[in-house]
């Protein structure tokens, strides 16, 4: 039957009226969603929310400007030293060799002070012998070709045992670190680690100073290409040997000066293996929970950086929630296989890659 030539079609709903707002704000609030997810660290700082969040309600005394000083110690050392394992990592190296300069350069420290020479020279002295290990780990990797892992394996054993023998195992009081006669510590401590920010502040200024090295400058584009194609970053004209000598100093040098940090921040130096090797695996967790691929070609400094914030929130938020310490490491285990799940899957959704 013919449709008579006067009728008109059903009128259609206005394009503008609350719903198609409503559809709009939510369209946009989702690809906003999308977009943060799929930058290398939403996903961590999805999981660092979330996880601050529990503490938040479950642990009591954790929202407390109190518990926030008591989790800096937790937080800024594994920032320090994650980013400068980042600069190894992206070239698809590792570095262990970082837990003996921790417990090693304190020790120099030591001696160079006991020995009469004034406390920043000693510093800086130490520090330089922790760039000479570093150097030593690039030029047997870069040149010589030995695996990354066999040789800093290697120099964790050799220095951490160094450092036992010029220590006699015996515990020391920091140089520098003691209480004046005004009942406060020194200017040398506060800024060295025993102020209550000052490891957050030199946290914040190395991670800050060190993106900006991997992002803007030539060093950090070289690393990202040597990671991604060490053959093609050679036949491009980039020095190879050179940067990757000049990253292993440099993660050196971020793990001498946390563990001098430490040691003022504690007034002692402790002849402990064990915690510095546990330190150094958390640093490595913290730089690839922040976004950084061990197979190199990839990476970021302020990944690390909210990688340590989240492995400090969870240290911090298990102990005040009174968990047996013989639980610790069990929790942390887990927690950072389901953070590494979160991030693979959305690093896996960013490149439009799936499972085969």
């Amino acid at each position: 039957m013919a449709v008579a030539s006067g009728s008109s079609a059903p009128a259609e709903a206005p394009s503008g009226g609350p719903a198609s707002t409503r559809r709009a704000l939510g369209g946009g609030a989702s690809k906003l969603l999308r977009s943060f997810l799929t930058l290398r660290e939403g996903s961590i700082i999805i999981v660092t929310i979330v996880t601050i969040v529990y503490f938040a309600i479950n642990a009591k005394g954790f929202a407390t400007g109190a518990n926030f000083k008591t989790l800096l110690p937790y937080f800024a050392p594994f920032a320090i030293l994650a980013a400068g394992e980042v600069f190894v990592m992206i070239l698809g190296e590792i570095d262990l060799s970082i837990g003996a300069m921790y417990l090693f350069a304190p020790f120099v420290y030591y001696k160079l002070a006991s020995a009469g020479i004034p406390l920043v020279p000693s510093v800086i002295l130490a520090l330089m012998v922790c760039m000479a290990v570093g150097f030593a780990n690039g030029f047997f990797v870069a040149v010589i070709g030995i695996n990354s892992f066999v040789t800093t394996l290697a120099m964790l054993f050799t220095f951490e045992g160094l450092a036992l023998i010029i220590s006699h195992g015996t515990p020391v009081a920091t140089p520098g670190a003691g209480i004046t006669n005004g009942g406060h510590i020194s200017t040398f401590a506060k800024i060295f680690g025993g102020g209550v920010y000052s490891e957050l502040i030199w946290a914040l200024a190395i991670v800050v100073i060190l993106q900006i090295v991997l992002t803007f400058s030539r060093w950090g584009v070289y690393t990202v290409a040597i990671g991604s194609n060490k053959l093609g970053a050679a036949e491009a004209g980039v020095r190879v040997r050179l940067v990757m000598i000049r990253n292993f100093v440099l993660c050196s040098l971020t793990a001498g000066l946390v563990g001098i940090f430490e040691a003022v921040r504690a007034a002692s130096v402790q002849p402990d293996p064990a915690g510095a090797n546990e330190i150094l695996f958390l640093a490595v967790a913290a730089g690839v929970i922040g976004g950084t691929l061990l197979t190199g070609g990839s990476g970021t400094v302020v990944g690390a950086l909210i990688g340590a914030l989240f492995l400090g929130i969870l240290k911090d938020g298990l102990i005040l929630q009174g968990v047996n310490a013989n639980y610790l490491l069990f929790y942390t285990g887990l927690a950072i296989i389901v953070a590494m799940t979160v991030n693979v899957n959305v690093q896996r959704a960013r490149r439009g890659t799936h499972r085969g």
